[in-house]
């Protein structure tokens, strides 16, 4: 196989950039992520990928609880935040606010949308876990358009 062209095909996957939470213990951790997709109507079944041996990915198993939070195009910055460890004080990531809702997964209030899921499946994806979350709860902050991974320049796959 010719691995440039492998790579130049797997990205052009399109992919939404979220910031995806969840409950850790009495605590709570979010992540940026990419990998994010609706697979049922009834039920609203929603999938997303963690990277393994993470927190996030540790609490989701251990929670069976996440949040998605939709990020609007622009906020570049508030999907960069969450690329490494962030620390929490109260309800903030760092000067991010957050709140929770139904599951006690975090849903940022500069979100343009968010919904929170419970696990039904979790799969084996390789380096990540495949999480498969029933939608429980769902909100919208604003009307906007959702942010996508290519206004950043970044690339995801390959």
């Amino acid at each position: 196989m010719d691995e440039q062209a492998k790579k130049t095909a797997l990205r052009g996957i399109s992919y939404g950039l979220y910031v995806i939470g969840t409950k850790v213990g009495d605590d709570v951790n979010a992540f940026t992520g990419n990998w994010v997709t609706q697979t049922s109507f009834a039920p609203p079944l929603v999938a997303i990928g963690a990277k393994k041996g993470t927190t996030s990915t540790d609490g989701i198993h251990d929670s069976g609880v996440f949040s998605v939070n939709v990020l609007e195009t622009g906020q570049k910055d508030l999907a960069f935040s969450f690329f490494k460890p962030v620390s929490r004080v109260g309800n903030k990531f760092g000067d991010v606010e957050f709140y929770t809702q139904a599951t006690g997964s975090p849903i940022l209030k500069d979100a343009l949308s968010w919904f929170e899921c419970k696990v039904v499946h979790e799969y084996d994806g390789g380096d990540h876990v495949i999480f498969v979350g029933e939608v429980v709860d769902a909100g919208v902050h604003r009307e906007g358009s959702p942010m996508t991974l290519s206004e950043t320049g970044l690339f995801y796959g390959g």
